[in-house]
């Protein structure tokens, strides 16, 4: 996450520009670093497969939520407000 004024090239391979489905996610974090593991919950079995892990400092989890929240809130303003789905045990940070 660049400060507003840097200018940044994002340079993407076409495998990665197509994308990954994820409909989990947990996050945990200790004192020098988040981590955000995004996976697939499919009906019918117990177990979460990881598709992707991301490991990022605190200042950059926290660039990250105030992102994050501003593009919900543009999202919301222009198609309306996101249902908020069914709750999880609180033990973990998932969507």
């Amino acid at each position: 996450m660049a400060d507003s004024g840097n200018k940044i090239k994002i340079v993407i391979s076409d495998q990665q520009a197509l994308g990954t489905y994820a409909n989990f996610a947990s996050i945990v974090h200790n004192f020098a670093e988040f981590i955000l593991d995004f996976g697939r919950v499919v009906p019918g079995r117990e177990e979460v497969q990881v598709v992707s892990r991301i490991v990022m400092t605190p200042v950059h989890a926290k660039q990250l939520l105030r992102a994050l929240n501003e593009n919900v809130a543009i999202y919301e303003r222009s198609y309306g407000v996101i249902a908020e789905g069914p709750q999880v045990a609180p033990t973990q940070t998932t969507m």
